[in-house]
């Protein structure tokens, strides 16, 4: 049956592709996206403890990974929430960007610590953390994906039991060995995953979490620390065009090509979004030595490289200090001019200046 975009896409063709995706253009993209890509995974070797510098950074692709999706929070709502969770203020679409991370960490873990392969019921434990519901698979009719003008430009399955078919063979596709370039066959999964469009919400979010659940499933990647979502904000235009490619004329070259670029210049930019991380804690270190040395200790700079956001009960709760040496610590900080105090409501919070800046100006 030929492709209408009004008609649900049932019959999305299953993989591998019948096409041609390994052409001479590709593989000589995928070398060097793949270099990128080393070179960002060698980082995370040489560090005492990557995760710490990972936590902002992971912050800032939930928000954009939200953002596309028109779920839009500011920077400041979303390291306030993250610092006071607990807080009943917080905004809605910051607890969506909080539960994408949740979602991203909880998927990490489970790959790290238990082997976990990439399935359908990993898929569906994604997004209930993503969107806080309990069903999953799409089982009502009627999702159709618009344009800004309310123009329909795909109709994906509606079939319950063709979407649990083509989950199927996309769970096969993902966790059975094959010849294909692992960054080559991350572009098919992403499309394919976005094609069926499992959920009645979310998809894109639980999808741009299994690539980089994906890349460190294919040990491409030790650490969560590659995200496309700011490339895909960027170039927005060329990422639909490229999808439509895919599914009106099979034309795969392009979408492929697309997503090595994404990753190659993504690798780039998140390896020195790291290192000015990297630098700046290095430089924090070097000033509380020189000028407060009573009060440097590594457990203190590596709490205020966790977040942006610092609390006095961050330091008691880490027995770093008792509460009023705790406040003591945090005001020498603020004379060193490496952090500032701000009042939220009840709240004080205390802003490491140098991690604010690297992460609310990533490019």
């Amino acid at each position: 049956m030929t492709y209408n975009k009004d008609i649900p896409y049932n019959n999305l063709p299953l993989l591998p592709p019948n096409a041609e995706i390994e052409t001479k253009e590709i593989l000589k993209k995928a070398i060097s996206a793949n270099k990128a890509l080393a070179e960002l995974r060698g980082w995370s070797f040489n560090q005492s403890n990557p995760l710490l510098l990972l936590q902002s950074v992971a912050l800032q692709e939930a928000k954009s990974s939200s953002e596309i999706e028109n779920v839009v929070t500011t920077n400041d709502d979303l390291y306030q929430a993250f610092a006071t969770p607990s807080d009943r203020n917080i905004p809605p679409a910051t607890k969506e960007v909080m539960h994408y991370k949740e979602a991203l960490w909880h998927g990490y873990e489970k790959l790290h610590n238990e082997d976990y392969p990439l399935t359908i019921n990993m898929f569906i434990e994604l997004f209930q953390i993503v969107k806080q519901r309990s069903d999953g698979i799409r089982s009502i009719p009627g999702t159709v994906l618009q344009n800004s003008l309310g123009e329909v430009v795909y109709t994906p399955p509606d079939n319950q039991n063709d979407i649990l078919r083509l989950l199927s063979n996309l769970e096969r596709y993902i966790n059975i060995p094959d010849d294909v370039d692992p960054l080559i066959k991350l572009a098919v999964i992403h499309y394919q995953f976005e094609s069926i469009h499992p959920f009645p919400d979310g998809n894109g979010r639980v999808g741009r979490i299994l690539n980089v659940l994906y890349l460190i499933r294919e040990k491409l990647l030790v650490f969560p620390i590659l995200y496309l979502s700011r490339y895909i904000i960027q170039h927005k235009t060329d990422y639909y065009i490229a999808l439509r490619k895919v599914t009106e004329a099979n034309e795969w070259s392009p979408w492929i090509m697309y997503m090595l670029d994404a990753v190659e210049v993504t690798a780039h930019q998140t390896l020195c979004t790291i290192e000015r991380i990297y630098c700046a804690q290095q430089h924090m270190i070097q000033v509380i030595k020189e000028q407060a040395s009573d009060i440097y200790t590594k457990e203190l700079v590596e709490l205020l490289f966790e977040q942006p956001y610092c609390k006095i009960n961050f330091l008691v709760e880490r027995n770093i200090a008792k509460h009023q040496t705790a406040s003591k610590y945090l005001k020498k900080l603020c004379d060193l001019g490496l952090l500032s105090k701000i009042k939220k409501g009840r709240e004080n919070y205390y802003i490491n200046n140098a991690l604010w800046d690297i992460l609310t100006k990533i490019n």
